[in-house]
């Protein structure tokens, strides 16, 4: 697969488009992305990273900082336009804004959830996964092996 991490564009690189979306807070969380990219190399299609190599601790999390904007759009788009949505809640993170993406993809129908044991809402993110059919998976491993499942079937 190939890796595109925001903002850059990915409208012309091949399907499928997979977003990881997931627990990143500041480097709280282990770089999960690079592991999921490196296990994922040589599929078809392309991974979106929303993982920033140029982020700026300086960028103010409102909506007229031209920075923070462009990164919360280039997400909520690429996850608009992704084919499938990987989503990862670190257990040592609380990942507000992963929640609120599960709120908004979780009809989608392209979602794939990774809720280890210890995170602090697992029965929120178990509940709202058993209620609208999201496929749930407990380790990276698990993420990684449906991810190939799904590309063999294709």
């Amino acid at each position: 697969m190939i890796q595109v991490k925001a903002p850059r564009p990915f409208a012309e690189l091949p399907h499928p488009w997979v977003f990881l979306a997931g627990s990143i807070e500041t480097d709280r969380a282990a770089r999960w992305q690079h592991d999921v990219v490196v296990r994922l190399a040589g599929q078809p299609g392309t991974i979106l990273n929303p993982r920033r190599d140029d982020w700026g601790a300086s960028w103010r999390q409102e909506r007229d900082d031209p920075h923070f904007r462009e990164q919360v759009e280039w997400e909520l788009h690429g996850q608009e336009q992704a084919d499938l949505i990987l989503m990862y809640f670190a257990p040592e993170t609380q990942s507000p804004v992963t929640l609120l993406e599960l709120g908004l993809f979780a009809r989608s129908s392209r979602l794939v959830v990774c809720c280890p044991p210890g995170f602090w809402r697992k029965g929120n993110v178990d509940v709202v996964c058993e209620k609208y059919g999201v496929a749930m998976v407990t380790t990276l491993d698990g993420l990684v092996a449906r991810v190939r499942a799904l590309q063999e079937r294709r």
